[in-house]
């Protein structure tokens, strides 16, 4: 499955860092590539193991809110 994840405030490399280790560290995760200039998250996972709304929640625990997810 495939989801493209707006997020506000990427703003420098360690936001990146953040969040790539939070969304990777959930089981399931096939692929993330994150894009600090649109703010956008791109996230391939295998829904047998999670679902969005997992990977959401990864996000905002970690303090970024998540504004939208197609």
């Amino acid at each position: 499955m495939r989801a493209l994840i707006k997020v506000r405030d990427i703003n420098s490399s360690k936001d990146i860092n953040n969040i790539r280790n939070a969304i990777t560290s959930n089981e399931g995760i096939i692929a993330c590539q994150i894009s600090k200039k649109k703010e956008e998250i791109e996230v391939i996972y295998d829904q047998y193991f999670l679902d969005i709304d997992t990977i959401i929640e990864s996000i905002e625990n970690i303090g970024y809110t998540v504004l939208e997810c197609r």
